[in-house]
């Protein structure tokens, strides 16, 4: 079953916001497709009007460059993925299993669940492992930091936090862990793909072994802090 999402963005991601139309909504939606197909380094606002049929001059009306709108995508992402983890461990009680649900979201392409019409979540999945990164590494980091553009990446390791505070209330470094755990599944994951000499998994180019190992790592860590 697909439940329409509505994310409350940060408004300083956009100049006009672009849920609140239909054009709005084809930036955001061929934005994903054509960074996704082209990579982020190739993509343009002149493509991106191509392709949705307006004029670049139309894109940004709604976002200040290209990299604001990365942001904007990425945010989205992490508030979505957010959402999934508490929408799946709801109703469970055992942390182990909370655990091993967060790393199988964090880890492999979530088929169905909390969707939007056009947000292609998969499609964002991927370039969050490719390109998420570019969103931070920037000389503006600390200022963007303090406009909260990264607060759904932080909200989401928080909560990742407390679950393994539930698991092991003594471990010292929770939130360390939650953002290398997030970030190691990102990173394994391309190097599955394209660097496969950097895993131990990469002729398989399986999804799940990424999941068995961050599974392994997590709970090596957590067990062997246990006092």
């Amino acid at each position: 079953m697909e439940i329409e999402l509505q994310i409350k963005m940060n408004e300083k991601l956009f100049l006009r916001n672009p849920e609140q139309s239909e054009l709005g909504k084809k930036i955001i939606m061929h934005s994903i497709r054509l960074i996704h197909k082209n990579g982020f380094e190739a993509f343009t606002f002149k493509k991106l009007a191509e392709e949705v049929g307006t004029t670049e001059a139309g894109v940004y009306r709604y976002f200040e460059n290209k990299h604001r709108l990365l942001i904007y995508i990425a945010a989205w992402y992490w508030a979505w993925l957010e959402y999934q983890v508490m929408y799946q461990t709801n109703n469970i009680h055992d942390p182990v299993v909370k655990l091993k649900m967060i790393i199988k979201l964090l880890a492999t392409t979530v088929k169905e669940g909390v969707q939007t019409s056009y947000v292609d979540a998969n499609l964002l999945h991927q370039i969050i492992i490719t390109e998420g990164s570019k969103t931070y590494l920037t000389k503006r980091v600390s200022e963007d930091n303090n406009d909260k553009l990264f607060k759904p990446y932080k909200d989401l390791c928080a909560h990742i936090a407390q679950v393994i505070l539930e698991y092991n209330p003594n471990y010292r470094y929770p939130k360390s862990l939650a953002s290398t755990i997030i970030e190691m599944a990102h990173f394994q994951n391309f190097f599955k793909d394209h660097l496969p000499s950097l895993t131990d998994f990469g002729d398989k180019k399986d999804e799940s072994d990424t999941v068995a190992f961050l599974e392994d790592m997590l709970f090596r860590v957590l067990n062997c802090h246990e006092n």
